[in-house]
Formats: C-alpha cells, sequence, structure tokens
C-alpha cells in the first residue's frame, strides 16, 4: 500500500455507490446506519474516504445529533486493503477529526454491541477513546404484547412543523446530552425512517417514537414519554403501537439498545417479552 498513491478527501452523495460497494465486499465494515439514512448523511455531516483516482478504498462516516457532540456512523475497507485496515482507519480518523472540529465538535462517540467482539473496540481505545457508557441489547421475537396501553392517549404520525417545541421539550427532560436529538437529527429522522408517532394526552405531545427497519430485521430506537405524564400507559401504548408496524412489516426479529442503568426503560421491554442478550454493548468516547 506505501507505493500506491491514495489521497484523502471528503465523500459527498455522489460517492454512494462507491461507498454501498465497500459495504457488500468489505471483510472490515461498521455500518450504524440504513441505507436510506445514507444520502443524508454525507449531506450534512463529515464524511472522508481514501482514493486512487477514481477507485475508493476506505470510507469513514460521522453524524452530528447534538452538537458539540458525534458518533462514528460507518466505517469500511475494500477487500483489496483489508491487510491494512488499521493504518487505513488511522489516516480517515485523523482526516475526519479536522472536519468535525470545525464544526464545532469537541467529543467524538463510538457504539458496539459486544465489548467482547467488537474488532473495533481494540484499535480505538488505543487511539484514545475511552470507556464511557455501558449498553444492554434486547431482543424479541414475536408480536406478542401484554397490554393494549392507555386507550385515551392518541397515536399519530408525527408533524414537525406542529411537534418541534414538544419533542425538543421531551428531549430536555428525558435524555443526557449524549442522547438528545436537535431539530436538524429530528428532520432527519422524519425523512428517513419508515416510523415516527407522537402520543398525544389530552391534546398535548407527551411522547414519540421511531423504527427502522433492515431486510427482515426490525430496530425499536427510540421511545420516549416527558415525566409530567410517568405512569400512565403511554410508553406502554407506544410500545403497542411499535410491536404492530413489526408485525405489518413481517420482521423475523425486533431488536433495541438502551443504557445499563435505565431501569425503567429495563421494565418495559422485559415486560413485552422482550429478552435481555448476554453480550454487553458499549459507548466509547474521545476528546477532540
Amino acid at each position: 500500500m506505501q507505493n500506491k498513491p491514495r489521497q484523502i478527501r471528503v465523500l459527498s452523495e455522489e460517492d454512494i455507490p462507491a461507498i454501498e460497494r465497500l459495504l457488500r465486499t468489505s471483510e472490515y465494515v461498521y455500518q450504524r446506519f440504513t441505507l436510506n439514512e445514507l444520502p443524508l448523511l454525507l449531506k450534512r455531516y463529515p464524511a472522508v474516504g481514501l482514493w486512487n483516482d477514481s477507485t475508493l478504498y476506505g470510507f469513514l462516516l460521522s453524524q452530528i445529533i447534538n452538537p458539540p457532540l458525534a458518533w462514528f456512523s460507518g466505517f469500511g475497507v475494500s477487500w483489496t486493503e483489508s491487510r491494512e485496515y488499521v493504518a487505513v482507519l488511522a489516516r480517515l480518523l485523523d482526516q475526519l477529526y479536522e472536519q468535525l472540529r470545525a464544526q464545532g465538535v469537541h467529543y467524538f462517540h463510538y457504539s458496539g454491541n459486544d465489548s467482547e467482539n467488537d474488532w473495533l473496540r481494540t484499535l480505538l481505545l488505543g487511539r484514545g477513546f475511552i470507556p464511557y457508557r455501558n449498553l444492554y441489547s434486547y431482543d424479541k421475537f414475536d408480536y406478542k404484547v401484554p397490554t393494549s396501553g392507555n386507550q385515551n392517549v392518541t397515536i399519530r404520525n408525527v408533524d414537525l412543523a406542529h411537534d418541534m417545541p414538544a419533542l425538543l421539550r421531551i428531549e430536555e427532560a428525558c435524555f443526557e446530552d449524549l442522547w438528545r436529538y436537535d431539530a436538524l437529527a429530528f428532520q432527519d429522522i422524519a425523512s428517513t425512517h419508515p416510523y415516527f408517532v407522537v402520543s398525544e394526552l389530552q391534546g398535548e405531545v407527551v411522547g414519540y417514537q421511531f423504527n427502522a427497519l433492515d431486510d427482515d430485521y426490525g430496530y425499536l430506537i427510540r421511545i420516549a414519554v416527558h415525566p409530567s405524564a410517568a405512569s400512565q400507559g403511554v410508553g406502554a401504548r407506544l410500545m403497542v403501537e411499535a410491536i404492530r408496524f413489526f408485525e405489518r412489516a413481517h420482521v423475523s426479529r425486533i431488536m433495541l439498545n438502551t443504557q445499563e442503568d435505565n431501569y425503567h426503560a429495563h421494565r418495559l421491554y422485559e415486560w413485552f417479552g422482550f429478552i435481555r442478550l448476554q453480550q454487553k454493548g458499549f459507548v466509547l468516547r474521545k476528546h477532540l
């Protein structure tokens, strides 16, 4: 690889076919996005690639969902460069850090589902990342529900023009900065996810939920209920509607991640038949 000319440049939407080729063929790939999200990631957030003329040999994507925080969103190396994936990652990271700093990012995060077997974890720990949070993973393999939830709760599709202030209030009340979405992130979610709803109680938006699909897998990404509506069956009603969505989509498996100390969420998931996996997820952080 040292004898071949390689140049790093910023990626754009025009590079999607080259990125998708690496996603299909790479021996070393990390993907924290769906293909529906890829165009917006390249349009809005820093992304860099290693090129030789018109051939892409490696890529590294990011996502900024709540400045000054950003996430490691995707990485891949061509099969011809598999032996050099450590060097490729190092070069791309150094260039991406410059792009992130230019956009005011102070902290860069990486998440994985299996702390014991994640091939990127050790590499990133060796490049200045530190352990930051522990996660649990849950799976569900059926559509059974133990309750119908609060039937006085209205579930409807999100309307960002009307609902954005309520969504941001829920974020502020429910989540630390690490997990909090800003208005731009909600716009991206609404345009790329097949299911995004809000819950209303007595005419007021008190919660929301959105999901993603990947082949026959379903991802329950977020259920949030404002503390003012806690213990009123709102979360259960959102969960019921989410599972009905996955049933209509005929997924074989519903997956989710949650923070290790989010005990209220653990009780909800286990009540609905989600099984906690033995492997533990994690979040790493680097101060740029």
